[in-house]
């Protein structure tokens, strides 16, 4: 059973980066690289590093997510490619 959730989570892992590199919006690209990085902090608590999950959450997903909504507020939101 757990394979089974792992295997999912594993396919949301690679759905949330591909959405990640298609995004024009800057914002919505922070928000999908958030979801990433919960995603990989709740694998990593499967597999039993929790040490692990808890620094990725804390660093990975707020730290990082605060500083680059702050860098984009400088920047223009869209992408211009």
């Amino acid at each position: 059973m757990i394979w089974q959730l792992e295997m999912a989570l594993y396919a949301l892992l690679l759905a949330a980066a591909v959405l990640a590199l298609w995004t024009r919006d800057l914002i919505a690209a922070v928000a999908t690289l958030t979801i990433y990085s919960f995603l990989a902090a709740t694998l990593m608590a499967l597999m039993g590093a929790v040490d692990v999950a808890l620094t990725e959450i804390a660093l990975g997903a707020g730290v990082t997510g605060v500083l680059f909504i702050g860098a984009v507020s400088l920047m223009k939101r869209r992408s211009v490619d």
